[in-house]
């Protein structure tokens, strides 16, 4: 777990900006500081912005989700063996995304 303490640090504050980033567009969503519009177009447009605003806030729990399942790997020490397969995760793989699961191989058959 020692050797992993540096991208546990950057997965925490990885999850940190993903809770920020949440909790922008769930006040978004909300229309919390700007309240609907009551123009017939211009409320389209605000319906428009929200599906785009939901598929955001969907990607980021879907991130940050990812990202706590790293930690929890690297707490139990399975961080960097592919959950396939069980081979060791390349070192260039978890330096691009630090939350990967699976090596190269086991990623692109299952199309991840």
């Amino acid at each position: 777990m020692k050797e992993y303490e540096e991208v546990r640090s950057h997965l925490i504050e990885m999850l940190e900006e993903l809770d920020d980033r949440l909790a922008k567009i769930t006040s978004d969503v909300k229309h919390t500081d700007v309240p609907l519009e009551k123009d017939f177009a211009e409320l389209a447009t605000q319906s428009e912005n929200d599906e785009v605003l939901d598929y955001l806030g969907n990607a980021a729990r879907a991130e940050r989700d990812r990202v706590q399942q790293a930690i929890a790997r690297i707490d139990s020490g399975e961080y960097g063996i592919c959950e396939l397969c069980g081979e060791p995760i390349r070192k260039e793989r978890l330096e691009a995304v630090p939350y990967s699961s699976m090596c190269v191989k086991c990623a692109s058959q299952a199309g991840c």
